[in-house]
């Protein structure tokens, strides 16, 4: 993924292998990284046991927040595509006990239908 890519919003895949290794400090025994995704800064990372969102902040984005989502606590989801005038396509993620949704938002460019379709193989299990 070039810089240009990042700065569009466009997402990209990256190695599990790399991001399992990056981050062995918070994964549970036993957990795995089996999908993981870089839009901009942030990450979704897709383990055997959960969803981890890295929420990198400041300038140098040396302040990272993780929200840790198991798979069973999602109760629903949504992705809302680009139109005409409004190009950025929108993934919500809801927990329970929380009104509010996770939200992420891609460039039109991103097949947000992919991250949405290993979402609800994990999800629908």
């Amino acid at each position: 993924m070039g810089l240009l890519d990042g700065v569009m919003g466009n997402a990209s895949k990256i190695d599990a292998a790399k991001i399992q290794e990056e981050f062995s400090r918070i994964l549970a025994p036993g957990e795995v990284v089996e999908h993981a995704y870089q839009l901009i800064r942030d990450y979704f990372v897709f383990t055997n046991k959960r969803l981890v969102l890295v929420d990198k902040q400041g300038m140098t984005g040396s302040k990272v927040e993780y929200h840790s989502l198991p798979y069973k606590s999602i109760t629903h989801f949504s992705i809302e595509t680009g139109g005409t005038f409004d190009l950025d396509a929108e993934l919500k993620i809801w927990i329970s006990g929380s009104a509010a949704p996770f939200q992420k938002q891609f460039n039109k460019k991103l097949s947000i239908y992919e991250v949405q379709s290993v979402l609800a193989g994990y999800v629908l299990k």
